[in-house]
């Protein structure tokens, strides 16, 4: 009888057909078996987590860890605890708000270097798409990014400018000679306006649903155009569900997100700038056609724009403090604690959270709990009570709009590739590189 590394047994296993019995059979940090709840596995370590729920380890391809450049905004070490905290095993790395963007190989190689040695969980990165880099996009491709992320609005950041229409259409164009994928910031910059004060409903004016909806139809426009793979990020809008879901049905190369904070969280709540972020948190009827647009399979991943800052940038009002929403470490909580109220399954987060994100990065490995997958895995209970204190996040600056809220699920244990991370063990995570599926040393 083959020894396996370890298995992990529950009563209550999410597996891609659903939840029930199962152990798990670890072998060289991958998933080698799949057996009953009380199969006889030879195994050095055995876990028994009785009626804990096991997850496979959430995927957040949506994550701005800021470093190197803005270290004190974020940083690996400390994007990457609250990652495993919150049941997630691997993160994508945006290419911008570091110093530099990862706009060339050469400044990807930079980030590598810096995240080497500090990363909990396994991590992945964008590439940037801005004006003057189109002769780069290749290569970053054959390095390993796992797409292309373009602004089509103002970024908030003068290093990573946007691209007009053109120029995205140029960038699309390349994209698909090589299958690449390009994922945008879809608000249309002519349909923003200045806040005519410090108010939140002044900020939200500012930056209506329609500038979503055209944006959103532009990109449309162009993917159907040029046969690209497009995505739409942090979907906020109602109002781009239609159109969406027109060109899906029909055939065009797009797909949606959206994220915790606008599935949670509405503007009559915006009682401070840790509500900030852009595009805008909307109202409760926004709220619930979104929540529509994910049953509908419109919206295929829910990931959570982790975009810290340090305090200072959060003071002042709603038009001067920095947009951006932190909540890596519990996105899993609030948003299984808003679905379980819907009348969702556990199992319809664990598609949202961790195998749509995957399948859109490129990671077969991963968001899965199947032979072969790695052994990534969260030990979760679904039901226990949590208050979100600020303080005790490990994301490196305590700002959060969920601080006091009371959610359901807990974390209890967070295993990459079969070994325990977070709680004060040593860094275990990968780089990895997307293009065919190469993957870096130990880091």
């Amino acid at each position: 009888m083959l020894m396996h590394d370890l298995v992990i047994r529950s009563r209550r296993v999410a597996l891609p057909e659903g939840i029930r019995a199962a152990s798990i059979a670890v072998q060289d940090g991958k998933i080698a078996e799949l057996a009953d709840y009380d199969a006889v596995l030879a195994a050095a370590a055995t876990t028994d987590l009785a009626d804990l729920v096991v997850l496979p380890g959430l995927v957040d391809s949506h994550v701005h860890v800021n470093e190197p450049g803005r270290t004190e905004w974020e940083g690996f070490a400390t994007a990457t605890k609250a990652a495993a905290a919150g049941g997630v095993t691997t993160i994508v790395d945006m290419p911008l708000n570091s110093l530099p963007p990862t706009v060339t190989v050469p400044h990807l190689a930079t980030k590598q270097a810096v995240a080497a040695g500090q990363c909990h969980v396994d991590v992945a990165f964008w590439g940037g798409a801005i004006p003057g880099n189109l002769p780069s996009l290749r290569p970053l491709h054959e390095a390993g990014v796992a797409g292309f992320k373009c602004f089509l609005s103002p970024s908030g950041v003068d290093e990573f400018p946007p691209l007009g229409l053109g120029e995205m259409e140029q960038v699309m164009r390349e994209l698909v000679e090589f299958d690449g994928l390009l994922v945008v910031h879809a608000e249309d910059p002519v349909r923003l306006r200045d806040p005519v004060d410090g108010t939140y409903r002044a900020f939200l004016d500012s930056r209506p649903g329609a500038a979503e909806k055209a944006a959103v139809q532009e990109v449309i426009a162009l993917a159907e155009l040029t046969g690209v793979r497009a995505h739409i990020l942090h979907v906020s809008a109602a109002a781009c569900l239609e159109p969406l879901a027109a060109a899906q049905a029909r055939g065009v190369r797009i797909t949606a997100e959206t994220c915790p904070h606008y599935l949670t969280l509405s503007a009559a709540e915006a009682s401070s700038t840790a509500f900030k972020c852009c595009p805008p948190i909307r109202d409760a009827g926004n709220q619930d056609a979104l929540w529509q647009g994910l049953a509908d399979g419109v919206l295929s991943c829910v990931v959570s724009d982790h975009s810290p800052c340090t305090p200072d940038l959060k003071e002042g009002d709603f038009a001067t403090a920095w947009g951006g929403i932190s909540s890596l470490q519990i996105g899993l909580p609030a948003v299984w604690t808003a679905a379980a109220e819907r009348g969702f399954r556990l199992t319809d987060v664990v598609r949202w959270m961790a195998a749509a994100p995957a399948e859109l990065a490129g990671l077969p490995h991963k968001g899965r709990i199947a032979v072969g997958c790695d052994a990534d895995l969260v030990a979760f209970d679904p039901w226990a009570p949590i208050t979100v204190d600020p303080g005790a996040l490990a994301h490196k600056n305590p700002i959060t709009p969920y601080g006091g809220r009371e959610l359901r699920g807990l974390v209890h244990a967070t295993w990459l590739r079969g070994r325990v991370v977070g709680n004060g063990r040593p860094p275990a995570g990968r780089l990895i590189s997307l293009h065919h599926n190469r993957i870096g040393n130990n880091v």
